[in-house]
């Protein structure tokens, strides 16, 4: 597959996570008649990676997400030469998913980018008041879980074609959890677009939502190699089938 098709490929697909995963937050979790609250937006989240997989990832892999990238990367399932274009490309469409969200929820009278814009926080950004330390461990553990899930999902020793439910689902559940926390980031390219709009305080507290989920996906990476068992000894491993002549 030519680079190309694979950076388009995850520019769309981080584009669409973008506008549909925070646009869900952004536009439709409190509306008055409408609202989808929580499990609503967690549940934007899982369906858009999940019907992004199925659309792009014979193209591209469908990362969407330098976590995920920087992950498969360290564990050798990813070409490290074409770490850089694909972290660029993602962070790149998840910047121009926010420039079409502001224009789609500017259009509503009263709209005040200063109420968060699906932006990650802490301390009093954070949706339930959690701390710096409660953010850095959660960001740590869901992103490291996130990337487990994906190795082990899209291993050649997984089921096959049930990865992307699997993944998607698993985001979805990961949002569940730390909504509350930090509005959920677990994806750098997510977090730098919607921080660039709001500015401030969300540019201030940006590092949290680097740091924690570089570092997850890093360690996910390597320990995926400890627990993933060796192929040739798992085939030693296996009963040896006996042909019959008349076979």
């Amino acid at each position: 597959m030519k680079t190309i098709n694979k950076l388009s490929a995850e520019f769309i697909g981080t584009f669409w996570l973008v506008l549909a995963g925070c646009g869900s937050a952004v536009l439709a979790s409190t509306s008055p008649d409408t609202g989808i609250g929580t499990i609503g937006v967690s549940l934007a989240f899982g369906l858009t990676i999940l019907t992004m997989i199925y659309a792009f990832g014979h193209i591209s892999g469908a990362h969407f997400n330098p976590a995920v990238t920087i992950g498969l990367a360290i564990n050798g399932k990813f070409n490290k030469k074409e770490l850089l274009p694909y972290i660029l490309t993602q962070i790149l469409g998840a910047i121009c998913g926010a420039i079409v969200l502001y224009i789609i929820a500017n259009g509503k009278e009263g709209f005040d980018i200063n109420q968060g814009f699906a932006a990650n926080g802490f301390g009093q950004h954070s949706p339930g008041g959690y701390s710096l330390p409660t953010a850095l461990i959660t960001e740590f553990i869901m992103t490291f879980m996130f990337i487990l899930i994906i190795l082990g999902a899209t291993d050649e020793l997984a089921p096959k074609g049930f990865a992307g439910i699997s993944i998607g689902l698993s985001l979805m559940l990961i949002h569940m959890i730390s909504i509350p926390v930090t509005n959920t980031s677990v994806n750098p390219a997510r977090s730098i677009s919607q921080a660039i709009f709001v500015g401030d305080w969300a540019i201030q507290q940006l590092w949290v939502f680097l740091l924690a989920p570089i570092a997850g996906a890093v360690m996910a990476g390597m320990a995926y190699k400890i627990i993933r068992p060796k192929l040739n000894k798992l085939k030693e491993s296996q009963p040896i089938e006996i042909k019959l002549a008349s076979e």
